[in-house]
């Protein structure tokens, strides 16, 4: 996406050519929601190298381009001070929660996230993937438990490992969609990645607690454990 707008080209004039690991450098991991960052200003780069060049009649106008994002600091006890990151994608999230009081099963009819993607080059993609990170921090939240016994798995198979299916799915998720640019961003781009996924634990812990009193500190939030909480919540 942001190759093509670089070269104002449609989309589908883009191809993706993969290579082989073995033979790539070392350029870390595509986790903690940055490799829009840090790809899309590397992507963007070449694109407009390549396109000056395509301009000045080079043909083929090949470009290469490397970005390297900004240092990160240690915790100073001394000043107190320290850049852990060099960028964060801000999120804010709630729902509504209906709990059974007498079998302790939860029900979450609605959740409205709100994410600051700096900017927005495909939005449909930015639901897409607010609406599955939704889902999947359910799951988190009231269904996966990985039980282990000296070092044994006692959940091997997804009979009991559960995972939310189509049925879990909130009646209604709603994505609020802010664009305040990021400055060392892609044209103003943010990481989105896993940050959807964070704030639904806490969310659902927090409705649990305005519905009925009682605080939970641990996951998942499973029948029996909502029950057990109430029950000792009334003794």
């Amino acid at each position: 996406q942001m190759a093509a707008d670089a070269l104002g080209l449609p989309l589908e004039r883009i191809r993706l050519v993969t290579t082989d690991t073995y033979l790539s450098p070392e350029s870390g991991s595509a986790s903690a929601s940055r490799l829009t960052l840090l790809g899309g200003n590397a992507v963007i780069g070449a694109a407009e190298a390549a396109l000056v060049r395509w301009r000045n009649k080079e043909r083929p106008a090949v470009a290469t381009y490397t970005y390297r994002a900004p240092p990160t600091t240690d915790y100073d006890p001394e000043t107190g001070r320290c850049v852990p990151n060099f960028t964060y994608s801000p999120i804010a999230q709630a729902l509504e929660v209906e709990v059974d009081t007498e079998t302790g099963e939860l029900t979450v009819p609605r959740i409205v996230t709100v994410v600051d993607v700096g900017r927005a080059v495909n939005p449909k993609l930015i639901q897409g993937q607010v609406e599955g990170s939704v889902v999947q921090g359910l799951g988190y939240a009231v269904l996966e438990d990985f039980l282990t016994e000296r070092g044994r798995t006692l959940t091997p198979n997804l009979s009991t490992y559960l995972l939310p299916t189509a049925v879990d799915v909130p009646e209604e998720a709603e994505t609020l969609i802010l664009e305040c640019p990021e400055p060392i961003g892609p044209w103003g781009v943010r990481g989105l990645g896993e940050a959807p996924l964070l704030g639904i634990a806490p969310a659902l812990a927090s409705a649990i607690r305005s519905a009925t009193g009682v605080w939970f500190d641990s996951l998942p939030l499973t029948p029996p454990t909502v029950l057990e909480g109430l029950l000792g919540a009334g003794e």
